[in-house]
């Protein structure tokens, strides 16, 4: 139980770590959120489990600015006649 108490606290500072640094792409945040919801589903801890899911809303709220500013700048080649 401590050793996998252990693992578990290293991958949530991994991924806070992770998290401060600069804007991820979406292949990055994806692949975070696909870890996250792997550690989820062996954490016993409701607290550590709670924290998880936290980290998992904010990489989700990223990856909705993301693919918002995304979607603009789409708007704003189309709108150009760019992409016609």
């Amino acid at each position: 139980m401590a050793i996998e108490e252990a693992e578990s606290s290293k991958s949530v500072r991994k991924r806070k770590k992770a998290d401060t640094g600069s804007k991820k792409s979406l292949t990055e945040i994806f692949n975070a959120l696909e870890t996250l919801l792997a550690d989820m589903e062996k954490e016993d801890s409701l607290e550590k489990s709670f924290d998880m899911y936290k980290q998992g809303i904010s990489l989700i709220k990223e990856a909705n600015d993301s693919i918002d500013r995304i979607e603009k700048q789409v708007k704003v080649l189309d709108d150009e006649g760019i992409l016609s």
